[in-house]
This record gives structure tokens, sequence and C-alpha cells, in this order.
């Protein structure tokens, strides 16, 4: 029993990627592949990756929206969580990494299930019906969040769920003498979360935090 998060080294978390995340090996070499990227460090964990599927498949999610694509490692994570008969759309402004990540949709047979906007997202989310998905997960630039918040539980169906990535930022949100665009963004959004009544929410200390969602 413990009264406080347990801090995680390399050991553990070496421990934790080997018994407790079932990755493919479609899934490890699209990771690799994006490590060798100049902004490869945004890509999510993998015991991430497989919490994101764990909760699709929890749920019985067949709609998904995903606000920042970049590789694919997430789409892919969830799309192959929620099996054959799902549907997902993504919304990214870069060619270069969504190119990278539809090569391995095709590979896992995924890729006839996603529509892929390639825009800014708040042009492509205007786009999307209301109340048409049962999970979604932001990950892209910081500044916008509280928008595609918004935008996100105008577009998810009643008790269904949104995951926020980077909530922590570094740790930087819980410094206050920090107050970039991105950090006070990220910080004012998570205050405004767990204030709001039409939600429910929990901070979760996986990755760089992620904050899961219901809609009320």
């Amino acid at each position: 029993m413990s009264n406080k998060t347990l801090g995680i080294n390399d050991t553990l978390l070496d421990y934790i990627i080997k018994t407790g995340v079932n990755e493919s090996d479609l899934k490890k070499r699209l990771r690799d592949e994006t490590k060798t990227l100049e902004m490869g460090k945004m890509q999510i964990a993998p015991e991430q990756g497989a919490f994101m599927g764990f909760i699709a498949n929890l749920i019985g999610a067949k709609t998904y929206l995903e606000i920042g694509v970049f590789t694919g490692y997430s789409m892919l994570s969830v799309v192959g969580a929620m099996g054959k008969d799902s549907l997902a759309v993504g919304c990214d402004l870069s060619k270069e990494w969504t190119d990278i990540a539809k090569r391995y949709w095709l590979e896992a047979g995924i890729e006839n299930q996603i529509n892929l906007y390639i825009d800014k997202a708040e042009n492509s989310l205007v786009k999307l019906d209301e109340s048409s998905f049962d999970l979604a997960f932001i990950d892209a630039d910081k500044s916008n969040y509280d928008l595609y918040y918004e935008e996100c539980l105008h577009l998810l169906k009643p008790n269904a769920l949104l995951m926020i990535d980077n909530i922590f930022w570094g740790g930087t949100v819980a410094n206050a003498d920090i107050i970039d665009a991105d950090t006070t963004a990220i910080r004012a959004l998570n205050e405004k979360i767990m204030q709001d009544k039409r939600v429910q929410a929990s901070m979760l200390t996986i990755g760089d935090g992620l904050m899961l969602v219901r809609k009320l």
C-alpha cells in the first residue's frame, strides 16, 4: 500500500513495457522508425498506447476521433482494439508524418477504416457530425487545446470518453514561474476541466499525463 504515486525509473519502466505491454512487432517497428525523426519525442509511450486500446475495447467504442495523428501509433492502437466494424477520423497538418502512419495502417489492414483530414483541425472538425463519436483523443498544438476540448464535447456522444495528452507538459504546469503559451494553455484547461459541470474527469499519471474525461 502507498499513499503516493510511485516514481518510475528506467528499470521499472523497462519492466512495465516487457511485462505489461503486449506490443505487436508492427507497433514496435513504427515506434523505432518514429524515433529517427527530429520530432520523434512526440511519440506516445507504448504503455499509453496499450491503455488507450484497452479503454476503447472496454467501452465498446466503434467511432473514434483523433486530433493530432503524428506517425499513427495511437490510431493503430485504438482502431486495432475497436475491431473491423469501427470507423475513425484523424486530423493533422503534416502529410510527411501521416504518410508514415498510412504505411503502417495499410500493413495492419485498417487503412479503410480511417478518414484522414490534412488541414488545421479547426477547419476539419466543423465538417463532422454532432454527437457522433464514442471516443476521442487530443494530442495536437497545445495553445489550441481549449478549442479542441470544446469541439470534442460537441462531437462526442453522451457518456463518451475524451483522452487529452501531455497534461503535465514535462511537469511545467506545476511551476507557477513558467508562463509560456503552451504551459499556460494546458494549465488553464486542466483547471477548467476539473471544475466543468458538463464532464467527469480524472488525471492519470501515465506518459506525460493523460486526462480522462467523460461527457455527461
